[in-house]
């Protein structure tokens, strides 16, 4: 009874607290380039970022009209208070549990104008290795996905299957938007695959400059 008492009261309090800690930060985002549709209509991408970086990555993101896929765990709960907090549209599921309802109805949100956002490694993993969520979601909306590079000057990473890295307070943090990526729907399997693969790739270079740039290397 007192530890559930405590767990609502933790809900509660926690995604305030956390709002008003990464308000130190210093982030520098760099310039996301104006996305198009036969130069009039403008796009909501699918951004993407991994796991471990989820702190900055849900956080830059919270003015946009966005739409997060999080998991039904009880970490899921929290990470749903949080994120509602920052006015983003939730759906619960995972590519575990849930994934493929999930991924239906945040397609119907993608095509009502919300931009979605994929930690394309999470709920459990491994790290740093893209599932294909977030490309399959571009590429049955023909909207562009976005990877999006973080790095801190200063942190901390905790002992966790991803490594979570946690920004000290009033660190730099480096946002680097890359180039959207456009998924054709006439792909096929071994095509979309293969866009995976690179995108993955791309994730963590990007992930790598930003880093370099955080650190004044």
């Amino acid at each position: 009874m007192k530890h559930d008492i405590l767990q609502k009261i933790g809900l509660v309090v926690l995604p305030k607290i956390l709002s008003i800690y990464l308000k130190t930060l210093r982030i520098e985002k760099s310039e996301l380039l104006k996305l198009k549709r036969n130069y009039e209509v403008e796009i909501n991408p699918v951004f993407t970022f991994w796991h471990s970086k989820m702190f900055a990555g849900w956080y830059i993101n919270r003015s946009n009209k966005s739409a997060a896929l999080v998991s039904k765990s009880k970490d899921g709960e929290l990470l749903t208070r949080i994120l509602k907090n920052w006015n983003y549209k939730i759906t619960r599921g995972s590519s575990h549990k849930g994934g493929k309802e999930a991924l239906g109805e945040m397609i119907n949100l993608i095509e009502k104008g919300y931009s979605l956002c994929i930690t394309p490694d999470g709920p459990t993993g491994p790290p740093q290795k893209m599932k294909a969520g977030c490309v399959i979601a571009a590429k049955k909306t023909s909207v562009p996905l976005v990877l999006i590079g973080i790095g801190y000057s200063q942190k901390i990473r905790l002992n966790s299957w991803d490594r979570m890295e946690i920004p000290l307070p009033f660190s730099k943090v480096v946002v680097l938007f890359d180039e959207p990526i456009y998924v054709n729907k006439d792909l096929t399997y071994d095509e979309t695959s293969q866009i995976i693969i690179n995108a993955e790739e791309k994730l963590n270079r990007i992930n790598y400059q930003a880093e370099k740039i955080a650190k004044g290397a």
